[in-house]
């Protein structure tokens, strides 16, 4: 998709002829069309094409939980005309995939959070005896192996997140993967699944039409979107704090100007009222964070992923 007209600006020697005209600006988002990443990177790659009156493309390249497309994007010149769109699966890939022929880290550079989604517990509201947090982990400790919980697939923020509750919690319930949000979504509703725990942006609709209860969220305040649904924290339950993030990334290599000059520009535009509107209404929120606070975080994010998929034993289909 392309956004924009192709108009150059000048810039100092060292970044003289970006962006150019003649070369239009390419993001890969290393998932399918139509998720999560592209919920955010499309629009983001509008407000900046009007900003930096250049053409941006998104080139969606799907495949192994977003691995294809970055290594794709790793390869590729260090001179401002790619950059990678991402999310939190990519805190996850190091520690579910042995073999990754790029290395987050050390391959790109962070450029910012664009979105942050917080999850929440959902449940099937015939499930359970009684539906609020506390009485539902009484039920599944007093009858381990009965319950179950669906995730959009094995490796994902959804099923880590899951294990995560079940260690933090000392809890036995079954994991069932799904191929994607929808089906995951429409089988809890269904009750052929007994909870998840998913995106506030996923889920958002069905707890909204009576369809699905939300028992707590992943945040450390309430959700101003779902002000009467509590925080784990709030319910005993102390550092389960999880959302899906959504970031940007530069490839290592690019030269500090273009860096300094994409960051500039996509914090105006996460700040403008189109895009805060969009976001808002997908329960979305944005991080304040320097990008050497980005780069810590991300590293951060990979290490405790890492603990749990050790600790739980997770793997890929």
């Amino acid at each position: 998709m392309v956004f924009g007209a192709l108009i150059g600006l000048s810039a100092n020697a060292q970044t003289t002829s970006w962006p150019n005209p003649s070369k239009p600006i390419t993001f890969i988002n290393p998932f399918p069309p139509g998720g999560a990443v592209d919920a955010f990177g499309r629009p983001l790659a509008k407000q900046l094409s009007t900003q930096l009156n250049d053409s941006i493309v998104v080139d969606n390249r799907g495949g192994a939980g977003g691995t294809v497309g970055a290594a794709a994007a790793a390869k590729m010149a260090p001179d401002g005309y790619t950059w990678l769109l991402g999310a939190v699966h990519h805190s996850i890939a190091p520690s579910m995939y042995t073999s990754l022929s790029y290395d987050i880290t050390k391959d790109f550079e962070p450029i910012a959070i664009i979105g942050s989604v917080p999850h929440v517990i959902v449940v099937n509201p015939t499930k359970f005896p009684k539906n609020d947090l506390k009485s539902i982990m009484e039920e599944i400790r007093k009858y381990p192996g009965k319950y179950n919980y669906a995730s959009t697939g094995n490796g994902t923020s959804q099923h880590l997140t899951g294990e995560l509750f079940k260690m933090q919690n000392k809890l036995f319930i079954t994991h069932i993967p799904y191929r994607g949000t929808g089906p995951a979504l429409q089988d809890l509703v269904a009750g052929q699944v007994d909870m998840m725990f998913d995106t506030l942006a996923g889920a958002a609709p069905f707890i909204k039409n009576g369809q699905l209860i939300a028992v707590a969220v992943a945040t450390s305040k309430r959700v101003d979107a779902f002000p009467n649904v509590p925080t784990a924290q709030e319910l005993g339950i102390s550092n389960f704090i999880v959302s899906s993030w959504y970031a940007m990334w530069a490839i290592k290599g690019t030269p500090k100007e273009i860096v300094e000059k994409m960051s500039a520009e996509v914090q105006i535009a996460l700040a403008s009222p189109e895009i805060k509107e969009r976001w808002a209404s997908m329960g979305a929120t944005v991080p304040k964070m320097t990008r050497p606070e980005l780069a810590t975080y991300i590293n951060q994010e990979i290490t405790r992923w890492g603990e749990v998929v050790k600790k739980s034993g997770a793997k890929l289909d």
